[in-house]
C-alpha cells in the first residue's frame, strides 16, 4: 500500500472502503472519503463502550489534542448513555448512534469544513471485533490543505484506533496491564 492509499484507507479492506455508513448521508458530495480500520480482540459491546469514551477525550496524542491531559485509561461509567447533539472529541456533535454498534459525529467549521464520521464496530469470529472509522469530508477547497489535513488525520486517527484497541483488549474496565 502506497502513501496515498494509506492516507485514504489505512488498515481497511476494499469492501470497507466501498460500504456506505451513516456519515455518507450527512456529507452527500464529499471532497474526500477516508477509511481507517483495525481488528480488536474484544467483543463488539466492549469496543462500543470505549467508543463512547470519545465524548470525554480524543484518545490519540493527548499532548496535541487534549491539552496534555491523559485520556482516561478506564471506562467512565455512564458514558454509553448517549444523546444526539452531545459534544464528542471537543469539536464534534453526536449526529446519530446505534447502541452497541456505531456512533456518527459531525461538525461544520471554517478550519476543517464539513466533516462527518462514523465509528462502526462489526463482529468477527469468536467474540472479536472489527473497528472501522469512515470519514466523509468536505474540507477546504485549497488542494494542498486537503492533502495536508488528510495526512494529518491518518496520523491522529491511527493512534486513536490503536489506543482504543489496546484499551478494549485489556478486558474489564481497562484495569489490566
Amino acid at each position: 500500500m502506497g502513501l496515498r492509499d494509506a492516507i485514504k484507507g489505512w488498515g481497511s479492506t476494499a469492501q470497507e472502503r466501498q460500504t456506505a455508513l451513516p456519515c455518507d448521508a450527512l456529507v452527500p458530495d464529499p471532497k474526500s472519503v477516508l477509511v481507517r480500520a483495525v481488528d480488536v480482540d474484544a467483543p463488539p459491546g466492549h469496543v462500543y463502550r470505549w467508543l463512547c469514551q470519545l465524548s470525554v477525550a480524543p484518545y490519540s496524542y493527548d499532548w496535541i489534542d487534549n491539552r496534555g491531559r491523559r485520556s482516561p485509561q478506564r471506562l467512565v461509567p455512564g458514558l454509553e448513555q448517549l444523546e444526539v447533539g452531545q459534544r464528542f472529541v471537543a469539536v464534534f456533535r453526536l449526529a446519530e448512534f446505534e447502541p452497541g454498534s456505531r456512533i456518527t459525529l459531525e461538525q461544520r467549521g471554517r478550519l476543517l469544513g464539513h466533516v462527518a464520521l462514523t465509528y462502526a464496530v462489526f463482529e468477527r469470529e469468536h467474540g472479536k471485533s472489527r473497528l472501522v472509522l469512515r470519514i466523509a469530508w468536505g474540507p477546504p477547497r485549497v488542494p494542498f490543505a486537503r492533502e495536508l489535513l488528510s495526512a494529518g488525520d491518518l496520523v491522529m486517527a491511527r493512534r486513536q484506533l490503536l489506543n482504543l484497541k489496546r484499551l478494549a483488549e485489556r478486558g474489564g474496565d481497562g484495569d489490566g496491564v
